[in-house]
């Protein structure tokens, strides 16, 4: 696509959105690039998500905007069927593929550096057809000079890794699963060198552009906060969903550290010594783990539902039906599950961690705070909203009134087209440097 007009701060933009993995249900990247890939295109623009698997779902857009998903492939080595496979000789397209493969072999994770140097390799093949390329926390070498191919670069870091891999560490238990974990997350030191090159980057909280300054080496000027949130539409209150006493509703991506799903299940254990109460995870369940260790030690097989899969409507009206949600997580760069729970009328318990308060708001005011880690906290805060019914409908309605106020994902992309018209203006994303990028492989 030749002979465009240049990207005025009038005429709709041809957006590249990148993700090197955009699983709907598991994790925030394909969450993000769903939502903000639907109002990029409600504002009249052209968005082609490149996605490697697992692919994102996005949305139908009915004009004058349009989305559409431009699938770039990786060997798809962690599959849930069949992680950590060797493909077949016949599935091995380029070198690109030997070095995933080769990673995955040594313990590494190869997908951020990998789908960067694919991603490169398509957007070359494309000059002209976009105006600008907005990487979603890939922070891949293959992405570092796009510019001299005419694609300013705006990327969006949601919180550095590097907080993932310090709380894995401090809960790890023997010195083999601490190196095995300083392999697997040595991915960083990539995202690391690259950030510190980027002029345009976005974040979704204060905490989080803290972090990416402290702990990337990004310049403090080249970091905007730009939140995200709810879907109001769709994650709105409901009177016509019965709500069941004593349910209680979280959502986690995986047994990690990070979110804190073995604290709240202490928590239910305490909670179930003075009332009745019962836990649905929206997670795969998992056969062992330091949760399923607590959930078996503490007998609480019968009162703790594990549900994966469930649609946008199901999700929804799982969050209507509860009592209580809860975020127990040590770290947030914002919180999704705390902006849905909210926005859908559902009073919420929420850790301190991270940015979960720029969410989450004041204790009393819009949720219940407890600290980060605190089973008996937790046990505290919810169990005071299960007895009182007058509390829950206060913090529910503040929380929906803050979410409406702040969190909209129509805010978000609105904020984000400014940025990419900035990158635009400048046309950079990086920083000149001495040195090519390739000699940190």
């Amino acid at each position: 696509m030749t002979g465009q007009p240049p990207a005025t701060a009038e005429r709709p933009l041809r957006i590249a959105l990148l993700s090197y993995r955009g699983d709907p249900f598991c994790g925030g990247q394909g969450v993000y690039v769903r939502h903000l890939s639907r109002e990029l295109a409600r504002l009249g623009h052209q968005v082609d998500v490149i996605s490697a698997q697992p692919y994102p779902v996005l949305d139908e857009v009915a004009g004058p905007g349009s989305v559409r998903l431009v699938e770039l492939p990786s060997l798809d080595l962690y599959r849930p069927e069949d992680p950590f496979r060797t493909p077949a000789l016949a599935e091995y397209r380029s070198l690109v593929d030997l070095l995933e493969v080769a990673t995955m072999w040594t313990g590494g994770f190869p997908e951020p550096l990998t789908f960067s140097l694919r991603a490169r390799q398509y957007l070359a093949r494309h000059r002209g057809r976009y105006d600008v390329v907005h990487d979603n926390q890939t922070l891949g070498y293959g992405l570092l000079g796009l510019e001299r191919h005419g694609f300013p670069l705006v990327t969006t870091v949601h919180h550095p890794v590097t907080e993932d891999l310090r709380l894995e560490l401090a809960a790890a238990r023997t010195p083999l699963r601490r190196l095995s974990l300083r392999r697997w997350y040595s991915f960083t030191r990539m995202q690391r060198r690259v950030a510190a090159r980027l002029e345009h980057i976005i974040t979704v909280s204060g905490s989080s552009r803290d972090g990416i300054v402290a702990q990337l080496g990004a310049a403090p000027g080249n970091v905007a906060v730009v939140p995200i949130g709810a879907d109001t539409r769709l994650w709105a209150p409901d009177a016509r969903v019965p709500v069941v006493p004593g349910r209680i509703v979280t959502t986690s991506s995986a047994d990690v550290p990070l979110k804190g799903l073995v604290h709240l299940v202490e928590a239910l254990a305490k909670i179930r010594t003075e009332r009745e109460a019962h836990l649905v995870v929206v997670c795969k369940k998992q056969g062992e783990g330091p949760v399923a260790d607590a959930v078996k030690r503490f007998g609480l097989e019968p009162y703790i539902e594990f549900r994966t899969g469930l649609t946008d409507q199901q999700m929804v009206d799982l969050f209507r039906s509860a009592e209580v949600a809860c975020v127990p997580s040590l770290y947030e760069g914002f919180s999704l599950p705390a902006a849905e729970a909210m926005a859908s009328g559902t009073a919420l318990v929420a850790s301190t961690g991270g940015a979960i308060p720029e969410v989450a708001g004041p204790d009393g005011e819009s949720c219940l705070a407890v600290p980060p880690g605190d089973a008996g906290a937790l046990a505290q805060a919810i169990g005071r909203l299960l007895d009182d019914p007058e509390l829950r409908s206060r913090l529910a309605a503040a929380g929906r009134e803050r979410v409406l106020a702040r969190f909209s994902w129509e805010r978000a992309a609105a904020q984000t087209v400014e940025r990419y018209r900035a990158a635009i203006a400048t046309g950079a994303g990086q920083r000149a440097r001495s040195g090519p990028g390739w000699r940190y492989l």
